[in-house]
């Protein structure tokens, strides 16, 4: 299932849309492939009727499994805009994560040997704020991602400081981008009053 648009802000682009990595069905998919193997043998062997049957509920099982996989699978997003990070999964209840791309402090990945030969690793992301560090498995070319992540941290600083950098704001400018920050949400009114008095001070 691709992440709904309508969850988009005004103007808002949408750069990456991430399933989790094949890899995420390995387990499943093995002892699937076991379990169907072991039940044509045991119905080949000719065993006894409550061996059968345990070798059919262990392929029924199996293949639960692989099914719950693929609904995790299916419901997984992770999703890079112009603007924000944003990670959503479950099948029924739903829980979901976003990080506004000014608030994100650093992003790197890990990668076993075997990961880096099937394109497979894990995201770590470090922001601001209460989200702190969050660790994303299973994503797909995570090198390439994470350039991408940066790429659009940089976009999103010209967009919001005109191609300068915070520290070259002068302090009204500086109060009325943490203004905007408050109104988006991505910081609460005590925050922004908090910062507003840090900035007053220096005038």
């Amino acid at each position: 299932m691709a992440f709904p648009r309508n969850l988009l802000n005004d103007g808002e682009e949408l750069v990456l849309d991430l399933k989790p990595h094949w890899w995420f069905f390995a387990g499943p998919s093995v002892l699937l492939a076991v379990a169907v193997v072991g039940l044509v043998v045991a119905q080949g062997a000719d065993l006894h009727d409550y061996l059968l049957l345990v070798v059919a509920g262990l392929t029924v099982g199996a293949l639960g499994w692989f099914v719950k996989r693929y609904l995790q699978w299916s419901t997984t997003n992770f999703v890079l805009t112009g603007d924000r990070l944003i990670y959503r999964h479950g099948v029924v209840a739903k829980r979901g994560i976003e990080i506004p791309l000014e608030r994100v402090n650093t992003v790197f990945f890990n990668q076993s040997i075997w990961e880096r030969m099937i394109g497979a690793g894990d995201l770590v992301i470090e922001s601001g704020g209460t989200t702190g560090k969050e660790t994303f498995s299973d994503i797909r070319h995570p090198a390439d991602v994470q350039k991408e992540i940066h790429r659009q941290m940089e976009s999103n600083n010209d967009r919001m400081y005109h191609g300068r950098g915070p520290a070259q704001l002068s302090i009204p400018e500086q109060i009325d981008r943490l203004d905007d920050l408050r109104r988006r949400g991505v910081l609460t009114d005590a925050e922004f009053a908090a910062q507003k008095t840090k900035l007053l001070e220096r005038m």
